[in-house]
């Protein structure tokens, strides 16, 4: 099958490196020139484990190829997928118009008969509208993405189910024998079910995630350690122990507060207020400010200090710095006059805005070196392997925060620190 995958950032190059390696003829486009003179040498936009060598062999097997030219990649096309990453404005607001527009864009040079599969995230209704503006020659289907950076393509090509909102019932045996390969199930319904079954999956993960944190600071203020109320809940069978409810930092990097800000203006707009919605974004901002709160709990005024963070990235195994708490906390820590630095493994120089406004260490060491106190931000595992206690008895207040808990098998019952997580009272000495 001939596929155009259109928008190459995370979500389109697995897209087209999984579909190449499945034996399709797939060529992917974008209107970014430098993003596809990168592609074009095997550079994928953004780090994922194990693209770049995937995109390799798609490229060297002559089955994957990149272009910024419409015509060309839609020429014969079977399958048009839209795979743009959405954008959120500071609200978490999608930025709709940045995949709408493009797809308007291309909608004449669709071939008769091509099918249009979207997978970007995009608010209810927005599939059927694309749809009505392009005619009755093409179709169009909606699949929600199932993007997990760090394990994006055991994700794309294990999927225990797909879902896919059709507009059309002869689309169903053309898409079955496109993603049957990839997943175990397939899950068909209606265009606008499929789209709020995405915004419902990620509303449900963010209120999992605002009702434990806010559990588990109760259980800081009573003396219960919230990994022994996590337990607790998940052995309970109507819950299960895949639920999302693990005390650690907030939700962050767009996605699921995208679904969320999503959901709570729909209600505005049709005059059905989601007020659930609208208190799980409450409670998640009060809870971005955990770490620091925890910082000045221990320390007092930050004024002078010097606070060392360990991660930046949204997650271990991705590059991207989008909606970051880590980064959130090294501008907060700024703007009290401490003196921030960090130290990622995935990030070798600060992007522009951020110059300036803290440090980037090369190493751990270097990041740690004279630290007041540590934040782990993001839960790298080489992290686990730092000589922990050298750093802690060269820290003049050894004090370390640790939002999930990463390092509380090695850090959490050792005499002379101070060790915070979400839902555990300080251990100190």
């Amino acid at each position: 099958m001939r596929v155009c995958v259109f928008g190459l950032w995370h979500l389109g190059c697995v897209t087209a490196a999984c579909f190449a390696r499945a034996g399709h003829e797939v060529i992917g486009l974008d209107p970014d020139a430098a993003v596809i003179g990168r592609l074009q040498q095997g550079e994928p936009p953004i780090f994922e484990p194990g693209l770049a060598d995937l995109i390799a062999e798609g490229l060297a097997a002559g089955r994957l190829r990149f272009t910024a030219n419409v015509a060309d990649a839609l020429a014969g096309a079977h399958l048009v997928w839209v795979t743009f990453d959405t954008p959120v404005d500071e609200n978490d607001v999608p930025q709709v118009s940045r995949v709408v527009e493009p797809v308007k864009s291309v909608v004449r040079h669709l071939p008769d008969g091509c099918l249009v599969l979207v997978s970007s995230q995009l608010p209810v209704g927005t599939t059927r509208r694309l749809a009505a503006d392009a005619g009755e020659s093409v179709s169009f289907a909606y699949s929600p993405e199932n993007l997990r950076l760090g394990n994006a393509i055991v994700a794309f090509t294990q999927a225990h189910r797909v879902v896919v909102g059709l507009l059309s019932e002869r689309d169903r045996d053309k898409i079955t024998a496109l993603l049957a390969p990839f997943a175990t199930e397939i899950v068909f319904m209606g265009l606008e079910a499929a789209e709020m079954t995405k915004h419902a999956i990620n509303a449900f993960l963010a209120t999992s995630v605002a009702f434990m944190n806010e559990i588990a600071t109760i259980c800081e203020m009573v003396g219960a350690d919230a990994k022994d109320v996590e337990r607790g809940l998940k052995s309970e069978e109507r819950i299960g122990p895949r639920a999302y409810l693990s005390p650690g930092g907030p939700f962050a990097g767009g996605t699921l507060a995208r679904d969320v800000a999503t959901l709570a203006a729909l209600g505005r707009d049709l005059a059905a207020p989601a007020t659930l919605i609208d208190a799980v974004r409450e409670s998640n901002d009060r809870h971005r400010g955990w770490a620091l709160r925890k910082l000045e709990e221990r320390l007092g005024s930050l004024e002078g200090r010097r606070i060392a963070i360990l991660g930046l990235t949204y997650k271990p195994g991705t590059d991207t710095l989008r909606r970051s708490s880590a980064v959130e906390l090294a501008l907060a820590l700024q703007a009290r006059g401490a003196t921030a630095t960090a130290f990622d493994p995935s990030i070798r120089e600060l992007p522009p805005e951020l110059r300036g406004r803290f440090a980037l260490a090369s190493s751990p060491a270097l990041a740690v070196a004279e630290a007041d106190a540590i934040v782990l931000a993001t839960p790298w595992p080489q992290f686990r392997e730092l000589p922990w206690p050298d750093i802690v008895a060269s820290m003049p207040t050894p004090t370390v925060v640790d939002a999930g808990w990463f390092l509380a098998a090695t850090l959490q019952h050792r005499p002379g620190i101070a060790y915070a997580a979400v839902g555990l009272p300080w251990t100190a000495d």
